[in-house]
């Protein structure tokens, strides 16, 4: 990186971690189920609300309880259930349409991250009715009070329960985008393991190292604070002990628990401290070819942990040592090493790839244009990297040997969007 950007860089992140102590942050409110739903809602006046899913959910019949109990309190509940996995525009404009035809007053997320981004996106529409979400791209862009908002997670990955951000696509510009404001933290947070029993071994999988993306970013970048820490440290801790449970035994409701307060705990720790250049990348990833987040970050993680090299060791390090994955006597290099050896060793037991087959070598220009736009400066990570490094990673991401036939030819093979049960196989 250009010495006068990497100064640009630093000296932008050093002024927003002085300024964290200022900051408005706060944490939800933890509920332990639905139920405590409608004497919250009662007890503000609320007799409508917006329930955002997506329909694989639906399918499942997890909204019903909570139907019910709304219905049972005369509280009126409109669905919107087309949510997609990177929710889009689209998906935030017709549920906005749909929260003011119902006369809402509150918004209830039940899904997963993408449910929760779209709700988000609802919000901040709601608060800004006069601003398109293309210009929410970015930081503190709505500043506006939001509904009330109560997140209910099925899964036990993204933490945007607990965050300040949502991620939404834009398919005209095949990119994907986060909005970052404090309006954006819901108001509660329903945290019931019951919910995630029926998760799928593949998805549990990939949302668990979802989580722990999230923990490591947000624990090796230059903007911690003590709270930051001691919650990332929790989240490694519980997913390295967890995760091969709840992928193992689908029922094993502690294990369930356990990883959906690991995500929680990432959640509020990425949220003040931020995350990395592995989100940049995974963004541009899924805008581009809308490769699910929590496998992008699962395959992209190991990889600029050993671009970042020594840069990244001593916390790392820090971080393995909390999550039980070392020894006190060895080296800050050698714990830094077992703890990606162990994502690596994680990522192959539950048949996570070492790779993204959908990446394109005509791509990688524009992708590392997004993901550098989105990183830098915002991104305190342990060494800063310019667009040329990034476009070297996207390269390391390609099978091994679709990149060295791709290096032969000039010609632009056709290459399908997998599914995550074709990641799988």
């Amino acid at each position: 990186m250009h010495p006068l950007k990497k100064l640009y860089c630093r000296s932008f992140q050093l002024v927003f971690k002085l300024a964290l102590p200022l900051l408005p942050y706060r944490e939800p409110t933890p509920l332990d189920s639905v139920n405590a739903i409608p004497p919250i809602l009662q007890k503000r006046r609320i007799g409508s609300v917006l329930l955002v899913t997506d329909r694989p959910v639906r399918a499942l019949g997890l909204p019903q309880p909570l139907e019910q109990a709304l219905a049972e309190a005369g509280i009126r509940c409109a669905v919107y259930d087309a949510v997609v996995p990177n929710p889009t525009i689209q998906n935030v404009e017709e549920a906005r349409q749909c929260y003011l035809a119902c006369g809402a007053q509150a918004i209830l997320a039940l899904g997963g991250g993408s449910v929760m981004d779209c709700a988000k996106g609802v919000g901040a529409r709601i608060a800004r009715p006069h601003k398109p979400v293309r210009r929410m791209r970015g930081l503190l862009k709505v500043l506006l009070p939001t509904p009330l908002t109560i997140a209910i997670p099925t899964t036990a990955g993204t933490g945007s329960e607990a965050t300040l951000a949502a991620v939404i696509t834009d398919p005209e510009a095949r990119h994907k985008y986060p909005i970052n404001d404090f309006a954006l933290i819901p108001d509660y947070a329903v945290l019931d393991p019951a919910l995630t029993l029926g998760l799928p071994p593949f998805i549990t999988a990939t949302t668990g190292m979802d989580a722990l993306t999230h923990a490591v970013e947000a624990y090796i970048g230059g903007s911690t604070t003590r709270l930051t820490r001691r919650m990332a440290e929790e989240a490694a801790r519980l997913i390295v002990e967890y995760l091969p449970r709840a992928y193992a035994d689908g029922g094993d409701l502690a294990a369930r628990r356990a990883m959906l307060r690991a995500a929680y705990c990432a959640g509020v720790a990425f949220t003040r401290s931020y995350v990395g250049y592995v989100h940049g990348v995974a963004h541009s990833l899924g805008g581009q070819y809308g490769v699910p987040h929590g496998l992008a970050n699962a395959v992209i993680l190991p990889c600029f942990l050993e671009e970042y090299g020594p840069a990244c060791w001593k916390r790392l390090a820090r971080l393995a040592r909390a999550a039980g994955l070392c020894g006190a006597q060895q080296t800050d290099e050698q714990a830094a090493r077992a703890f990606t050896r162990w994502i690596r060793e994680a990522n192959r037991s539950m048949g996570i790839p070492e790779s993204i087959p959908e990446i394109q070598p005509a791509d990688i220009p524009q992708m590392a244009r997004h993901a550098d736009a989105e990183s830098n400066p915002l991104y305190p990570v342990p060494r800063l990297m310019d667009r040329a490094e990034l476009e070297a990673v996207y390269r390391k991401l390609m099978p091994k040997e679709a990149a060295r036939w791709r290096s032969k030819s000039s010609s632009k093979p056709s290459a399908p969007i997998l599914t995550p049960a074709q990641h799988s196989a």
